[in-house]
């Protein structure tokens, strides 16, 4: 990208504060390094990327701090509404050579983009860099397991980590005597304590649970639990059961006992033990899950922990609380989020290479995780003097801690997804995703996808 240049006005403006300067004994040097930092040479670099409110402000806010310490680069910050139109406008700003010079890069891209040799390898200013190429900055394994190649290289840095676990309306528990569910061990449901207590959380009309006489599974007033199909949520509960949602190939391994299993324990929930709302049912409604959980009509939500930042103590009106999502053979979640990444085709690699590290500081990522929004990426945010600097009275429950510095150091999944998955899931996966949403059997649709699937992505990979 360019640099910024002086304007003729400014530079005649400039010249005759120079001349009443230099009377004074300043030479002109003395001057331009004093004057303010539009009137210097500064890299300019493009970053680009997606969100709404919390995430305008956020990069905004680290601009201003950035450049407080490197005043010799100016960032202009390009903002998408939505991560799919931004990554589609990605791809034609590659084509057209007007790439941003680092951007945020959706997890389902992040390999395919490096496949194709549009991100840059930082892997020698990673080793280099005395803070981040400490071993215990970062949460490992998990942050090597999804930023390094087969060659051990990387060519981005996770913005975050983001999972999946329970929310649940306090009042509802209570009501029915069920003590909720929380992150530590002894306070994790399994499968079948998980039905159970669905069962008694699920109401119809006529005050009946789903294993009473003459209970009526079309006209439920109250359900338990609404557990989202698509695949981050599922790939949770396939974790939980044994199996894998990506391979060791890093093929696709959804149609193995393990995983076909857990999908349909999700499907059951829905149609056989009738504690989960159908798709259908929550649009007649015209509610979201966090509106429904708000109005006492769904007792707890499988929902990603970016979702705390709507579904707080402080924004709803009934007493809010989270726990871990229940476990099948074992406790899992998967851990996910954005990369950043420095665009391969950038004209100021060093340059890009600061606004990247200065993205992976805790300055940047602190503003999110307070709000809710973002839970830490880097070990010293789950130490006690670092929940201090973000933990938020009102937005995170109290046993929100054990979450960050139990659960997830111990259970939290991060995978790799392979080059050629984003249309694999589009045109099989998501389909199937679908199907068992409206009932259809898991084993029935889900062998068949997954192997028309893998043959989109074995293609990428030996392109």
């Amino acid at each position: 990208m360019a640099t910024k240049n002086i304007s003729r006005r400014d530079f005649l403006r400039l010249s005759a504060a120079a001349s009443a300067l230099m009377a004074t004994g300043l030479d002109l040097q003395s001057v331009l390094r004093a004057a303010p930092a539009e009137f210097q040479d500064a890299v300019k670099l493009v970053f680009g990327g997606w969100g709404a409110t919390a995430e305008d402000n956020g990069v905004q806010a680290a601009i201003k701090e950035f450049i407080k310490a490197n005043p010799n680069i100016s960032v202009e910050w390009q903002l998408t509404p939505a991560a799919g139109d931004y990554m589609q406008q990605l791809l034609t700003n590659f084509a057209a050579g007007t790439a941003p010079d680092a951007s945020f890069i959706t997890s389902d891209k992040f390999e395919t983009l490096r496949a194709a040799g549009q991100l840059m390898d930082i892997t020698d200013r990673l080793k280099a860099d005395p803070q981040l190429s400490q071993p215990n900055y970062f949460f490992e394994p998990q942050e090597t397991n999804r930023c390094a190649d087969a060659n051990g290289h990387w060519h981005g840095i996770g913005s975050t980590w983001v999972a999946h676990h329970t929310y649940f309306n306090q009042d509802l528990f209570d009501k029915a005597g069920i003590k909720p569910p929380g992150f530590k061990d002894d306070e994790i449901w399994d499968w079948d304590t998980f039905v159970a207590n669905a069962k008694q959380l699920t109401v119809d009309a006529n005050g009946k649970h789903p294993d009473d006489a003459g209970f009526d599974p079309d006209n439920i007033q109250q359900w338990a639990v609404n557990w989202e199909m698509w695949w981050m949520p599922i790939a949770a509960a396939i974790y939980s059961n044994g199996g894998e949602y990506i391979n060791k190939d890093g093929l696709l391994a959804i149609d193995s006992p393990e995983a076909m299993e857990a999908m349909q324990n999700l499907v059951d929930l829905i149609y056989k033990h009738h504690v989960a709302p159908r798709t259908a049912s929550m649009s007649d409604l015209g509610m979201t899950s966090a509106q429904m959980v708000d109005n006492g009509r769904l007792a707890m939500a499988v929902d990603g922990s970016w979702a705390l930042s709507w579904l707080n103590q402080a924004a709803m009106k009934v007493p809010m609380g989270t726990g871990a999502i229940p476990k099948m053979k074992q406790p899992a979640a998967l851990m996910q989020a954005h990369f950043h990444a420095i665009i391969s085709s950038t004209k100021h690699p060093d340059e890009a290479w600061e606004w990247l590290k200065f993205l992976a500081s805790p300055f940047y990522t602190l503003s999110f995780m307070k709000i809710g929004l973002w839970l830490p990426s880097q070990t010293a945010q789950i130490t006690p003097d670092g929940l201090k600097e973000w933990v938020t009275k009102g937005i995170h429950p109290d046993n929100y801690v054990d979450f960050v510095t139990e659960y997830l150091p111990k259970y939290g999944v991060a995978m790799r997804i392979p080059n050629g998955y984003s249309e694999a899931e589009t045109s099989f996966i998501t389909p199937a995703f679908q199907a068992m949403a409206a009932g259809t059997a898991v084993a029935d649709v889900m062998p068949d996808a997954v192997k028309q699937a893998n043959e989109i992505i074995k293609a990428a990979q030996s392109a």
